[in-house]
């Protein structure tokens, strides 16, 4: 058995295979609203091997000037699509937070596709949790603690499994080392979709 950070939590088979058939086709409407790209690192410009979209009022970018959130798609300029509200309700009963997430990235692994050790700490609200939806594909995932090169653990993330990244384990290193392709069949040509819901700006106090 996997001993996870503190604060970390693996919910197995959250979602069942309908749950899961429905998201898809909501987040193929995402996908045709603000479509796909390849994402870029920071000074060097070399492309990221997973593709990305958003949706929410605020995506995640990365280019060669840095990381960042912005309310419009990088390459068509309009808006991103509105978060799901299957995926609202996801996060009500998943994060234990108050407020609702302002973004939600949508990555798309083939079978090529890994995503190094990094942590999520571009938003500005830290006390709320990242909440991460697996659909398609299992991945090797791999998590560690707060600083990079300590101990990590690995687990296996199928289809409908929900990781929330919360408290002590909000800033967490983790990475998807691989992916285990044909492991399921809810993807037309196969592959991973990746949804995380992320809170990025602090709430205004009452």
């Amino acid at each position: 058995m996997n001993v996870l950070p503190k604060g970390v939590r693996h919910l197995p088979g959250f979602l069942d295979r309908a749950a899961q058939q429905a998201l898809v086709e909501e987040i193929r409407a995402v996908v045709a609203a603000a479509p796909l790209y390849r994402p870029q690192m920071p000074r060097t410009g070399k492309p990221f091997s997973v593709r990305m979209t958003n949706c929410g009022d605020l995506g995640w970018v990365a280019d060669r000037t840095g990381y960042r959130y912005q309310p419009l798609h990088p390459e068509t300029g309009k808006p991103w699509p509105a978060i799901p509200e299957t995926l609202l309700d996801l996060w009500r009963g998943t994060s234990a937070y108050p407020h609702l997430p302002e973004a939600c990235l949508v990555n798309f692994y083939d079978e090529t596709a890994r995503l190094g050790l990094h942590q999520d700490r571009d938003e500005a609200d830290l006390d709320a949790p990242v909440v991460s939806v697996s659909l398609g594909d299992a991945c090797l995932f791999r998590i560690g603690g707060p600083v990079k090169g300590g101990r990590t653990t690995s687990l296996k993330l199928v289809s409908g499994d929900v990781l929330v990244l919360g408290g002590e384990g909000r800033l967490a290193f983790h990475g998807v080392d691989r992916l285990y392709p044909g492991t399921s069949a809810l993807l037309r040509k196969g592959g991973r979709i990746n949804l995380t819901l992320r809170r990025v700006t602090r709430p205004m106090a009452l």
